[in-house]
Order: C-alpha cells, then sequence, then structure tokens
C-alpha cells in the first residue's frame, strides 16, 4: 500500500454509540513521496548522531536515569499529572500530601520503563513485554484498579465525561486482541520494507488508535517509540523520548493523530513524528554535551579545590548526575560517610555553588543539583 492512499479504517455501530475499528497494519508499505525522504533523511541523521555520542561518551549509564525520569515526567504530565523535575526526584515523605498522587505516578513509570528496557534484553518486543509493563505503571497508583497487565474487556473512550461526550471512541474490545497481534507481527515482518522510524510512527499510531487498556496507554504508546527503536538497534542507549516535544506540541501531536484516523492523512502524521524525532534527538545531543562540559569542569576544576576531601566528593558528584536531589542521609548511604562528613560535603558544594538548599529548615534539608536539572529540562 502506498501511504499516500492510506485507508485508515471504518466506523462501526456500538451499544447507542459508533466506534473506529482501524485497518490492520501487517502488510507491505510503500513510500512515493519524495518530501517523506527527506524528512526521514534528516531525521535518521539526527538519530545516528545521537547514537554516535552515546558510544563515545564515557559514564553515559550515568544520566540515562535522569532522562528517563525527564521522560516519565514529561509524559505524564501529557495525561494531566503536574510533578516537574525537581519533586520527582524527591523522596515522597518530604512532598506535600496533595502531590504525592502525581509523584507516585511519574515514579511508577520510571519503574515500568526500567523494567521493559531490562525485559528487551531476554525478551522480543511483544504484547506480553507491554502487558507487563503495563503491570507496573498501574500498580498501586490511580489505575490499579483499571486491570494493571491485562487487555480490556470493556469500551472505552478519549475526552469527555462520557462515551457519548468522547472526543474519539476506540474499537470494541472483541477486536483489540487481534489488532494488538497484527501489531505484534507487524514489528517483526522483515518483509515490510520501510525504514524503522516509519515503522515506529506507524506503530505508535496504531497502538493509540486500538488503546488496549482502560487506563496507561499513552504512555506506553510513548514508550513503545523507544522501546521499538531499541529492538531493532537504532539505538544502543534508551537516551531518545518524544515525550517532552509532544508534551510542548500537545494540541498539534493529538491533531496529528485524529488527522490521520479521519482524513487517511498517515503521511501528515508520519511527517510530524520524524520532526519530533530529529528535534528531540539534536537537543538530547546538545543537552548531553553541555552536561559533560558541566561534569569535566566541576571533575578537574573545582572539585579538586577540596583538597584531601576530593575523592569523596567526586563519588558523590557522580551521585548527584543520577540523582541531583539529595539530603544528608542520602550521602550516608551513598558514600558511607558518618553524619558530620555528610553535613561537611554537603556545605562545601553549596560553598562552591554546585548545590542549593532549597528547604529553608534546619532539620531534613534537600539539596538540588540546580545547573543539571537546567539543563535537562531545556
Amino acid at each position: 500500500m502506498d501511504i499516500k492512499k492510506f485507508r485508515s479504517g471504518k466506523w462501526l455501530k456500538g451499544y447507542k454509540y459508533k466506534y473506529f475499528l482501524p485497518e490492520k497494519i501487517n502488510h507491505p508499505f510503500l513510500i512515493s513521496d519524495p518530501k517523506l525522504y527527506g524528512k526521514i533523511e534528516k531525521a535518521s541523521f539526527r538519530l545516528g548522531e545521537l547514537n554516535s555520542f552515546c558510544r563515545i561518551v564515557p559514564y553515559i549509564d550515568l544520566f540515562i536515569q535522569s532522562h528517563v525520569m525527564k521522560e516519565a515526567v514529561s509524559s505524564s504530565r501529557i495525561e494531566g499529572t503536574r510533578t516537574n523535575m525537581e519533586e520527582a526526584f524527591i523522596d515522597e515523605n518530604n512532598l506535600k500530601p496533595e502531590n504525592r498522587d502525581d509523584w507516585k505516578e511519574v515514579n511508577q513509570y520510571v519503574k515500568a520503563m526500567n523494567l521493559a528496557l531490562e525485559q528487551l534484553k531476554k525478551l522480543p518486543l511483544s504484547n506480553r513485554l507491554l502487558r507487563n509493563t503495563h503491570k507496573i505503571l498501574l500498580s498501586n497508583v490511580r489505575g490499579k484498579h483499571k486491570n494493571p497487565g491485562r487487555f480490556r474487556k470493556s469500551q472505552n473512550w478519549i475526552g469527555g465525561t462520557s462515551i457519548n461526550e468522547a472526543v474519539f471512541i476506540p474499537p470494541s474490545h472483541e477486536h483489540v486482541e487481534d489488532l494488538m497481534s497484527d501489531l505484534e507481527t507487524f514489528f517483526h515482518n522483515r518483509e515490510i520494507k520501510i525504514p524503522h522510524l516509519i515503522k515506529s510512527a506507524i506503530a505508535h499510531y496504531q497502538f493509540e488508535t486500538i488503546h488496549p487498556f482502560l487506563d496507561g496507554n499513552g504512555r506506553i504508546g510513548r514508550l513503545l517509540i523507544t522501546l521499538y527503536l531499541v529492538s531493532v538497534g537504532l539505538l544502543d542507549k534508551p537516551l531518545l523520548y518524544t515525550s517532552d516535544y509532544f508534551e510542548k506540541n500537545k494540541t498539534l501531536y493529538y491533531d496529528k493523530l485524529t488527522f490521520a484516523r479521519e482524513r487517511n492523512d498517515l503521511i501528515g502524521w508520519i511527517t510530524f513524528f520524524l520532526e519530533a524525532v530529529e528535534k528531540t534527538a539534536e537537543t538530547a545531543i546538545n543537552n548531553l554535551d553541555e552536561i559533560l562540559l558541566l561534569k569535566n569542569n566541576l571533575m578537574t576544576k573545582v572539585i579538586p579545590t577540596l583538597g584531601k576531601k576530593t575523592k569523596n566528593a567526586q563519588k558523590f558528584l557522580e551521585i548527584l548526575f543520577c540523582h541531583p536531589v539529595v539530603s544528608a542521609r542520602d550521602v550516608e548511604k551513598q558514600i558511607r560517610l558518618s553524619a558530620k562528613a555528610s553535613n561537611d560535603i554537603l556545605r562545601d558544594f553549596v560553598r562552591l555553588e554546585i548545590l542549593k538548599e532549597i528547604t529553608g529548615n534546619k532539620r531534613n534539608r534537600l539539596f538540588v543539583f540546580e545547573t543539571y536539572l537546567r539543563i535537562l529540562e531545556k
């Protein structure tokens, strides 16, 4: 099928409503639009540049968890949570009670992502892996009663307080298993000779259209992009997350998915998706470059001014790149220092303007690696 001649599906009658049944996607696709090739080339170049950058960066794994947290914050924010990067790294007990539900959703998303990336080393990208990830995502949070880890057995909808006010009604539940089986086969069908970025765009669109779970579809669908790119080897490390771009262009993101369904405009969605990959990869490269310069400057010029404390200070700095909000107790646990030595090193880091105290308390104080967080939030 020529992507220009894409037919998205059809509307079928349910009980007092119509639902959308998408066409299956496990079949050959043809790209005849020359403009699309230019977009593919730009996005692929940036993605390759990011991958190469990751291969030569020492200690790249230091920064991965912070990028995973950024994705969790951005993807969850699309769904309505209000947790920011600084709050996401704070221990739950140090949060205001009214902020804890949002915090739990973000941190549960981090656990789900880490599980998916770990399982991807042993399992193929599959419905089993997606269900396992979904089970963790909704465990002990607001969606815990919505069948975590299982495809839905009832109708859901997007937008509106009831199905009669819905913006979009996905396929009836009896179609979900068949459509998800088709999507899984599509992931691995080597007879489909299109670039992996295009397959990733189509897979995300199809997943969002199927909406196979009762809750958490958006977050799983956006994570699916990174999982697919890692699974096919386009990414060595999970450092490309498009949710920040989607969140900043939220209306356009939803519009492009809608136009693909309602106007058969798959090219419009793919074009937007490729721009998201290009810009996200470019931002990731620039941010990593800034982070490396920051780390090198602190390690070689600032930390050595602490004299005999330098060794412990260097260990502490590496911890900060993984967890940029800390307390004295964190320092004690991570570097195995006494309470006095932990407070001394925190005092030194504040004096050197590496850390900033954010609570104003005499006890249970929290410190933030603000320069690093500002880079991540760009």
